[in-house]
């Protein structure tokens, strides 16, 4: 076993989200994401994991490892702000950070053995691949704070947009619910929230956009007070 002074990664999780773009901005919002967190190298070990199942949520340590190469920033614009006002960087939870760590409350769905030793989790918004660099038990007798308060984030963000599919979108989710069972409700939990920049909030601009889930392009655009969602197709690179 090693014990170094650099961070390690002790595990990847892996989601339905290949992309930035569309994964929820925290954690807990869209509660049909499952995540499966696959330990490596020397903390592939069950024995390290042995209990966990004691424990119904997690805190996952991760890092933003599409932001490597990006420099910090002393101040930022929260989405819930509009993006128009800057805030300091420790006020927020932006990824672009000093250290590039992150922090995200999961639900523990299951431990399982087989094929592999995995964990299996709920409600993550991270990206697919994010190596983790620690995994703690949420205890919440001293993790909940009843009377915590945040006037930059007083209350979760609401549900803006009603969803639509047009009949192909419908089609195509009908036709895969063997392969893709949550996908309906997946989509629905995502793009209710307006996943655009956020001074496109509120804003009809007609615009197609494309939100990568699994291996699937959702093609989606914003008209008056809803999303609808054109077509669903494979991704091709």
């Amino acid at each position: 076993m090693t014990n170094n002074l650099m961070p390690q990664t002790i595990a990847h999780i892996h989601t339905p989200f290949p992309e930035k773009f569309s994964v929820p901005r925290q954690p807990g919002l869209a509660t049909h994401v499952q995540g499966i967190i696959k330990p490596c190298g020397d903390y592939d070990y069950p024995a390290a994991f042995s209990g966990i199942e004691q424990h119904s949520h997690l805190w996952l340590v991760f890092q933003f490892h599409h932001n490597k190469d990006s420099q910090w920033q002393a101040q930022v614009r929260p989405p819930r702000l509009g993006g128009n006002q800057k805030v300091g960087v420790f006020a927020t939870r932006s990824p672009f950070r000093p250290n590039n760590i992150g922090l995200s409350a999961v639900k523990l769905l299951a431990v399982n053995n087989e094929p592999y030793f995995h964990l299996v989790v709920a409600g993550a918004d991270l990206v697919d691949g994010t190596p983790l660099i620690d995994i703690k038990p949420y205890i919440p007798y001293c993790d909940k704070i009843d009377d915590a308060s945040s006037s930059l984030a007083p209350e979760a963000p609401s549900a803006s947009l009603a969803v639509f599919f047009a009949r192909d979108a419908a089609h195509f989710i009908k036709q895969q619910k063997e392969i893709y069972p949550q996908l309906e409700s997946l989509i629905v939990e995502l793009l209710s929230f307006d996943v655009r920049p956020a001074y496109k909030k509120n804003k009809t601009d007609n615009k197609t956009y494309a939100s990568r889930l699994y291996d699937l392009d959702i093609k989606w655009r914003v008209v008056d007070n809803g999303v609808t969602v054109e077509k669903i197709v494979r991704y091709c690179p």
